[in-house]
């Protein structure tokens, strides 16, 4: 009998790579996602419930209806500047319905969780590499709901039998390298919006800060590939499987580029080859100026082994499915 695992949120960008993996993987999976901004053709395998997590009485009636081995976490909102505007909402789908999904794991007995987390928890880290025991002081109210929601679910551990992987993403991008998914809503992504500017699908791309305390002026990220975020959950969930204990970890690779060098990538001949005006902006409230992952943890406890590891990887496979959406 396969393993049945919910996934919330399996209709958006990471969680549809997840659903895809687990299914090529042979889980039975049920994905419950509201599709706000996910989309129902993403989901590739199992069943698509629509529902929202704010929604109890129908999240009790799929926890009755299956019998969960385990349940993969992603559905929140994750937009910075949004969350500073908005924070009520952010407390409210994030943390709050958290606390809606272990009430339904706590009645029916489902002791395996995977928590989509990020690295916004940690703030402005004064750590060249982050380690997942760094302090935790995130500066805008996205990184204080999912730190809130963290701690949450490890006071539950603490008090049943649920074991959980926190995964602290840091900045994901690519696309399936076969192009069946990838990125539909561009939020605040960098890198989908700089393919989008190289395509002309919009006239310039607006940078936001260069002033920051680093070597060019602009932010520095880890960018991971999403093939190799959702392959994270999938060494995760078989961790627990094998009666692993709790664990938060990073999910990044370990390097730095700055937003200059990712839009430089972008331009490149053996990328796009397309020039595009960049135009600089302020910074957005709640942007940290560098963010880089220690990773020894999640390979050792995980034996997590990526293999996207490039910037030219991970520009490449977005670009290609921007050029997909177009046709």
């Amino acid at each position: 009998m396969s393993r049945k695992i919910l996934v919330t949120g399996g209709a958006g960008y990471i969680g549809s790579h997840i659903v895809r993996q687990l299914g090529e993987y042979g889980y039975d999976v049920v994905v419950y996602d509201n599709c706000s901004t996910g989309i129902p053709q993403a989901v590739l395998y199992g069943e698509l419930i629509i529902g929202d997590l704010s929604d109890i009485n129908r999240l009790y009636q799929v926890f009755g209806k299956h019998q969960f081995d385990a349940v993969v976490h992603l559905a929140a909102r994750l937009v910075v500047p949004e969350s500073v505007a908005y924070p009520l909402d952010y407390y409210s789908n994030n943390t709050c319905n958290t606390i809606n999904l272990l009430h339904c794991c706590n009645v029916m007995g489902v002791d395996k969780l995977i928590f989509s987390s990020t690295a916004a928890v940690y703030g402005e880290s004064n750590q060249n590499f982050v380690t997942e025991d760094a302090p935790t002081s995130p500066i805008n109210p996205y990184g204080r709901s999912k730190l809130m929601s963290e701690l949450i679910i490890q006071d539950y551990a603490r008090a049943s039998t649920l074991r959980y992987v926190i995964l602290r993403y840091f900045n994901v991008g690519g696309a399936d390298p076969v192009g069946r998914i990838g990125q539909n809503s561009r939020a605040t992504h960098l890198i989908a919006n700089a393919c989008n500017a190289a395509l002309k699908r919009q006239s310039e791309l607006k940078i936001f800060g260069t002033d920051f305390p680093t070597p060019d002026g602009t932010g520095i990220r880890d960018y991971v590939h999403v093939e190799d975020v959702a392959t994270a959950h999938i060494d995760g969930l078989r961790y627990l499987e094998d009666g692993g204990n709790s664990e938060v970890v990073n999910c990044g690779y370990g390097e730095g580029y700055s937003v200059r060098q990712v839009v430089e990538r972008v331009k490149a001949k053996a990328i796009s080859g397309v020039d595009f005006p960049v135009i600089n902006g302020d910074r957005r409230d709640g942007d940290p100026a560098s963010v880089t992952a220690s990773i020894q943890k999640i390979k050792k406890m995980l034996s997590w082994q990526p293999k996207y590891n490039n910037l030219d990887a991970i520009i490449s496979s977005a670009l290609a499915w921007e050029k997909r959406k177009l046709k």
